[in-house]
């Protein structure tokens, strides 16, 4: 986990250090800050890989919704965001539609026809969650642990554009976190091989992480941006897992999954409606 996560961020700090001559003009509280909301996400990736590790697929699910609420929680406790009535139903419908994915009521997959397709799963979930059982407890509460350092983190980013551009945060931010991951890969003598820094899938990987980062970083410098609406939008990304499941991995029962990410959409429409 380390070894990947350490080689990926390393990867995508290079691809953002061109803007190094622009990441200039920090005030000291700035760089602080910025340390801080790494140093959370340092965390939070730690801690959701090795609760996934453990937990069954379909527990973490269940556990990884809280950071919607968490996230709307921020936003409205320290932020001051106030949500309207049309937020509020759009955050019902999206939890409704993420809890569907999760929990699989038998009558609904019975209607899509997806009632079996998923049998094996389910109990290779179940013989894994017993199989850990003793320990079960302390890997929910890492998966609580990274949902609230992510939501923490996506409440620093709205922060912290109001001050910085988009390539001095990214870039600051980058760097904190590379400066962790060595820190730890270093006191840990985690083994870094050369395999890995020549994997393609880790490169898309790092592309695809600046590119986002980037475009949210945009979106929440505009000061009409709130992080209770952009915490719904972030969770259209169950459209991609959904059908890169079923054109990569070949995986069956899609035809329920996308009905649930109908609910799900329908909410982000009728939250960004608000």
């Amino acid at each position: 986990v380390i070894e990947v996560l350490f080689v990926y961020t390393f990867i995508s700090f290079l691809l953002v250090l061109p803007q190094a001559p622009k990441a200039g003009g920090l005030e000291g509280a700035d760089y602080f800050y910025v340390a801080l909301k790494s140093f959370s996400i340092f965390l939070a990736w730690i801690c959701s890989f090795k609760a996934i590790r453990k937990l069954p697929i379909s527990l973490y699910g269940v556990l990884d919704l809280s950071r919607v609420l968490f996230a709307t929680f921020l936003g409205v406790a320290i932020l001051g965001e106030i949500l309207n009535p049309f937020q509020m139903f759009g955050l019902i419908f999206v939890c409704g539609g993420l809890l569907l994915l999760k929990f699989k009521p038998k009558f609904l997959k019975r209607l899509f026809g997806d009632s079996n397709i998923e049998e094996k799963e389910e109990a290779a979930d179940t013989k894994e969650k017993n199989a850990g059982n003793e320990k079960v407890g302390l890997y929910v509460f890492l998966a609580f642990l990274s949902c609230v350092l992510n939501a923490f983190s996506g409440m620093m980013d709205k922060i912290l554009m109001k001050d910085l551009s988009s390539m001095q945060l990214q870039f600051w931010y980058m760097l904190f976190l590379v400066g962790f991951y060595l820190i730890y890969v270093l006191v840990t003598r985690t083994k870094i091989r050369w395999k890995t820094w020549l994997n393609g899938w880790i490169w898309i990987l790092s592309i695809l992480f600046v590119l986002a980062d980037q475009a949210l970083f945009i979106a929440n410098g505009m000061a009409e941006s709130r992080v209770t609406v952009m915490t719904l939008i972030k969770q259209s990304g169950c459209i991609v897992t959904i059908l890169g499941g079923r054109l990569i991995f070949k995986e069956k029962g899609t035809a329920y999954k996308m009905f649930c990410a109908a609910v799900i959409v329908i909410g982000i429409v009728i939250g960004v409606m608000g």
